[in-house]
Order: C-alpha cells, then structure tokens, then sequence
C-alpha cells in the first residue's frame, strides 16, 4: 500500500481541533504529530485550510443488495457513501431474502468482500421464528441483531412478545430496535384511508406513524432491556418524548441503553412535506418542528448519542407513484457531513460533537476495534473537508444508483476532498480508486 504524509491539517479529533501532520502507513496511522518531516515513501499532501475528521461510521444504511438492485448495490452505495467522508457502513437486514439465517448473512458479507469501498458490517435479522438462528451469530464479527418492532417487509416484523422476552433474555449481542407501534399505526392508518380513500397529501405520514406509535414502542423496548439487562440500541428517535427514556452524563461505553438521531430528522420538519411531498416520506415519520429542536438539543445534552443517515434509496418512479403507493425512505448517504457541518455554522453542533457522534460513540456503542478515532495504531478512516469550496448537490455529481435527493438544489459552503478507508485513498478531487476494497468492521466483545 502507498504510504502518505497528510500536512498541514486541522485535526478534530477527541474534543479537540489541533494543528498538524499525520502519516499513513500499511493502512494505519503511524505518526500524528504537529510537524512531521517526509521520507522519501511519503506521497506528500498538503492539507493547508483543510480540516480532518475521522470517517463517519453509519450505523443504518439500506444498500438494498440483494434482492433490490433496481434501487441500489452495495457497491454503488458504498462509493456515494466514501464521497460523503463516510468510511464504514452497517447494514440492515430486509433485503430479498431477508437475511434471517447464517447462510443469508454471509452473502451479503462475500457481496461487500468482493464490491464495497468502504468498510462493512450487517445486522442479522430476527423475526418471530428463527430465535435460534439468531443466536448463532458471531458477536466479534457482526454488529448486532436488528429488530423490527413495527413494520417491514418480508417476515421482519417481531410482534410475539414471547420472542422479544427470550430475545432479549438469551443475547449477549447489541440489539438494534425499529420503534413504532404496531397496532397504533394500523389503527391510524385505517383512520386516514377512510379520510383519503384515492389521493392522500404527505403531511398525513406524521399523523399516522405518531408519537404515541413511537413512544409506546421504544418504551416497551427500555422496558424489557431494562428487565434482562441487555445491550439495546434504539435507531432514528423522532419525538421529544421519548427523550426522556434515555440517560445523561455517563459515558457512552458505560451505557447499556443508546439511542441514535438520523440527519434527515434532524435537517427537515413537517412543513416540509408541502415542498417535497413523498420524498421525504420515511418511517420513522418526519414530525413536527418541536420535534426536531428537542432531538438537536439532545444531542447536546447526551440523551441521543449517535447520528446516522438510514440511507433508504427508492427509484424515482417508485416515489412519484402517490402517497399510498410511494414507499417510505431517503437516499442521504452521500451528504451527512456535510448536512451536519451546516448546522454547525447554526450553532446546532460543534466540529468536535461531529466527530464525536458520526464516529467517536459509534465505536464505543458496537465496540469497534481499532476504529472511530485518529489514534496512533488505528486503522487510518479519515474524511477531509474543504471548507473554502462549496458543494451544489445535482443529478450529475450523485453517486448513489437511484439518481435523485431531497437536497438537490442546495449549496453546501463545504465540501469532501479527500477519503481514507483503512489507509486507501479512496476518493479524491471527485474521483475514486477501486483498486482496494473496504474492511470487514470487527468487535472487541
């Protein structure tokens, strides 16, 4: 591998932003120091202006493989997510098969082996019938179990209230929980048919998938970590009040319940559906602007630990087809850092809490090993931002298959110059090098 000395950088990194050089060797960061004299190894880059993060890790992306590559493969997704200074991705279970057995799961671990830029991971999927299944999973070499408590497709959905006990009783591994209600959702959702039997505005999506929906499921899933005191994870909080479910001021490590924010609730509100309709239509819904001001001031407050994007491309024929028929999720894989970096200049976030959230806790909550800081030793996932270049986001420059996103149209101030996975340049001035692959993502469990 070519070895690299980064210069002149602003480092972000564990609270603190600091001058400096750094070099990369055999796929590792081998020196950080404030200045570093080349070698003649050294592919010598100067980073004068430029800040850089650790890469973000994801914790909830839908890459659609296999089964649904019409929207999406692991390999197109990944290459938008390496040009958005995304380095390493966890993948979720409902493709086609849904992956709920071992076999299931090591294919989409060989797909990525064999396509993905950046790094990977993949839930194991649980349902009402393959506890034990579940229960063969690897906790050093997969991220977690996903659970659905509240609709998917295929046989995802885990309502048996005797599995989720055992569940949660028998695994030593994180469970990663989709919160909405079940019966509360139905119940609205007949509601609103009977309202609007042909054509249905989007506004409705909160309105149906509610607070109560959300709040009753995320409770029942405290509620029974809580009982056998296991290692939970709830993905995309979307109310303020389920907010109160979870701690402050303990470190993230020393946690057992963690909680996760998505950009795009974080970025849009309910009076968005006016403008963007059926293209932001996603589950967990997008609410209502109090909503999102109480998830961004947890943030600051500890209560939710991580961001993510639940990257959820569908084709853009599949979105135009009307409320009842669009299906629900968001392609935003390739623009988190620089969404987040916006509300930075709002006073939202500092360039430090970005780090800590997109890569620092996510380490801590899966027990990464060796990745989600810039640390002498560790694997060398860096994202480096341009501050002085802006960024417009067009059809042309998106890299992810579906060809379309709720942001096209807007002028970031910043944009991605440059991405290290596992010590591969992988993107550069808008350009990838496919020569290298990501690295499966293990555990210190």
């Amino acid at each position: 591998m070519a070895q690299y000395l980064l210069q002149h950088a602003r480092i972000v990194n564990e609270g603190k932003i600091n001058a400096g050089d750094i070099r990369i060797k055999h796929g590792r960061i081998d020196q950080i120091a404030s200045q570093i004299s080349a070698t003649p190894a050294d592919t010598v880059i100067d980073l004068t202006g430029k800040y850089i993060f650790p890469g973000m890790i994801d914790d909830q992306v839908h890459f659609r493989e296999p089964g649904l590559t019409h929207k999406a493969t692991i390999a197109s997704e990944a290459r938008a997510a390496v040009a958005g200074g995304v380095t390493s991705f966890m993948e979720m279970p409902n493709t086609v098969p849904n992956a709920l057995t071992q076999e299931l799961l090591a294919d989409k671990y060989h797909i990525a082996h064999e396509s993905s830029l950046a790094n990977y991971s993949f839930f194991m999927g649980a349902a009402n019938d393959n506890l034990e299944e579940v229960l063969k999973t690897n906790k050093q070499n997969v991220c977690g179990i996903k659970v659905f408590m509240g609709s998917s497709t295929g046989n995802m959905l885990v309502d048996n209230m005797k599995t989720l006990e055992t569940l949660f009783a028998s695994s030593d591994m994180l469970i990663a929980t989709h919160c909405e209600d079940e019966a509360t959702v139905r119940a609205r959702l007949e509601l609103f048919r009977a309202k609007y039997p042909e054509d249905a505005p989007s506004f409705i999506h909160p309105l149906i998938r509610n607070e109560e929906a959300c709040y009753l499921s995320s409770s029942m899933a405290v509620d029974l970590a809580k009982k056998s005191n296991t290692r939970l994870h709830i993905l995309h909080i979307t109310t303020a009040e389920e907010l109160a479910l979870f701690e402050t001021g303990k470190p993230v490590k020393d946690k057992r319940i963690t909680s996760e924010a998505c950009v795009h609730h974080l970025w849009f509100d309910a009076s968005d559906y006016e403008t963007l309709g059926d293209l932001i239509k996603c589950n967990p819904a997008i609410k209502e602007a109090r909503h999102r001001q109480a998830i961004r001031a947890a943030l600051q407050s500890g209560a939710i630990d991580v961001i993510a994007t639940d990257h959820a491309p569908h084709t853009w024929e599949e979105k135009q087809q009307g409320y009842w028929k669009s299906p629900s999720g968001l392609p935003l894989v390739q623009h988190p850092l620089l969404m987040l970096l916006e509300l930075s200049a709002e006073g939202v976030l500092t360039l430090e809490q970005i780090a800590e959230k997109t890569a620092h806790h996510v380490a801590e909550c899966f027990q990464i090993s060796e990745r989600g800081y810039i640390r002498e030793g560790y694997w060398a996932d860096l994202a480096i931002v341009d501050m002085q270049t802006p960024y417009t986001v067009t059809k042309s420059n998106l890299e992810y298959q579906c060809g379309w996103s709720p942001l096209e149209g807007h002028t970031f101030a910043h944009s991605i110059s440059h991405t290290f996975v596992s010590g591969h340049l992988a993107y550069q001035a808008g350009k990838f090098d496919l020569s290298k692959k990501g690295e499966r993502l293990l555990f210190t469990r």
